[in-house]
């Protein structure tokens, strides 16, 4: 069986073998930390061992009672912020086809997304679309109460209500939130609605192995037992039982802040698919929130090439030498497609007659990484089968378990997002919320 590969080794002209192997210590320190559950945070460390304790029938309840649903659904609308929509929608893009869109008899809900923004304008054109087609909410908030995902709700609840009745738009709403309080748990057991429980023990970030990323998937035909499956082959390959150069979360854990420690301050997660893009968005809140406290952190963005190499590339090649690499390479393709001749040749072209268009994309790939070699940026590199739901899965858990170990080599607490309030306090303010007078006076003076 095939899993994913960690390589560091164009690392190396950089930071040397035995610099990395000088913070085996201290990764096993914050692994042991992570896994005894003594640092700050450890009240939210219930993902850890997620995969490998949900037991199969929790899984057959899951599929058996999103079957139905499935049945009458055209639309999937997910209605969640952060951690409530980017690890359904990461797999969800990832495993879809590209075209899922236009494609005339789906067999399975296409997945679409309100709350994730505040747009006027997003959501009049999808309560147009919503017209047209039978639709279901899936609503993932512990709170019930963040603005984003709360206004959205509130809008679509009415409009199904309208659309299909009260008693039909009760049996199209799952609800996904907290066990016993919050506004949203209170309104699921007023009106009825299926819902699901979000573990105390676990964040937003880290939550795409509960219902939060379990519920919509399986509605939208992912295959969440490959998922899982995925998932703790990686927890098993990630247990700090394993010698450090065997574990790819301590490896990968520890090569990024050895490079952070000599003046990398920015990693760029970089693929050649375009359906990691949402891969590359979800990792980007796990490393960012995570990491990013207390004036420390590595910056996480990201590119897809080889589009992004005629707008980034450029910067990445040559400009200031404050960055990483880490390319997720996928091994194998689904599909096949042939490069044909042509005659006249006028696009000069005919030297890549007869081989695949993939062929192509992987020198493209290695062509990239050779050159941003030469150019002063280190490289560590993933590669990935193929684009499935349990190689997935085993991707999704090791950047888990890696930023988690790698927070703490940092010195903070992985677990929290203190600083995700500021802006919630002056939006507050300046909408003149009930309790937040003060704040208002206090803010318009500013302005």
């Amino acid at each position: 069986m095939e899993h994913i590969k960690l390589d560091i080794s164009r690392v190396y002209p950089f930071i040397g073998k035995e610099e990395i192997q000088k913070l085996s210590r201290e990764t096993s320190e914050a692994q042991h930390t992570l896994y005894k559950g003594s640092g700050p945070g450890n009240e939210f460390l219930g993902w850890l061992r997620l995969p490998s304790e949900l037991s199969d029938q929790q899984i057959t309840e899951i599929e058996t009672a999103v079957a139905g649903l499935r049945a009458k659904t055209e639309l999937l609308v997910v209605v969640g912020i952060g951690g409530s929509y980017l690890g359904a929608r990461a797999v969800n893009d990832a495993l879809a086809h590209n075209f899922a869109h236009l494609k005339k008899g789906r067999k399975a809900p296409l997945m679409l997304f309100a709350g994730q923004n505040i747009g006027e304008d997003y959501m009049h054109e999808l309560l147009e679309l919503l017209d047209e087609q039978s639709y279901s909410l899936v609503v993932i908030s512990k709170s019930g109460t963040t603005t984003e995902p709360a206004l959205a709700f509130r809008i679509l609840k009415n409009h199904l209500e309208e659309k299909v009745g009260l008693e039909e738009a009760r049996d199209r709403i799952i609800a996904v939130t907290d066990t016993s309080k919050g506004a949203l748990r209170q309104l699921a057991d007023e009106e009825g609605y299926r819902s699901y429980v979000i573990p105390d023990n676990v964040g937003g970030r880290f939550s795409v192995f509960t219902p939060v990323g379990l519920i919509p998937l399986a509605i939208c035909g992912v295959d969440i037992r490959e998922l899982l499956s995925g998932a703790r082959e990686m927890s098993q390959r990630c247990d700090p039982s394993l010698p450090f150069e065997e574990n790819p979360a301590a490896l990968y854990a520890a090569t990024r802040n050895a490079l952070y420690r000599s003046g990398k301050k920015i990693e760029l997660l970089v693929n050649y698919n375009n359906k990691l893009h949402y891969v590359s968005e979800w990792w980007k809140q796990l490393y960012g929130e995570s990491e990013g406290k207390e004036g420390k952190g590595i910056f996480p963005a990201a590119v897809d090439n080889s589009t992004d190499l005629h707008s980034m590339g450029q910067y990445i090649q040559e400009g200031e030498r404050t960055l990483f690499e880490t390319v997720i390479s996928v091994e194998h393709t689904h599909h096949r497609v042939t490069i044909p001749g042509d005659p006249a040749n006028l696009d000069q072209l005919n030297y890549l007659e007869g081989k695949h268009i993939d062929h192509v994309n992987k020198m493209a790939e290695l062509g990239t990484i050779l050159a941003h070699l030469d150019g002063g940026v280190p490289n560590i590199r993933i590669t990935i089968p193929a684009l499935d739901a349990r190689c997935l899965g085993q991707l999704l858990y090791f950047f888990e378990n890696a930023c988690g170990i790698s927070g703490y080599m940092l010195g903070i607490n992985p677990f929290n997002q203190p600083g995700v309030e500021a802006y919630k306090k002056n939006m507050f303010a300046l909408l003149e919320k009930p309790g937040f007078e003060e704040e208002s006076t206090r803010i318009k003076s500013r302005l």
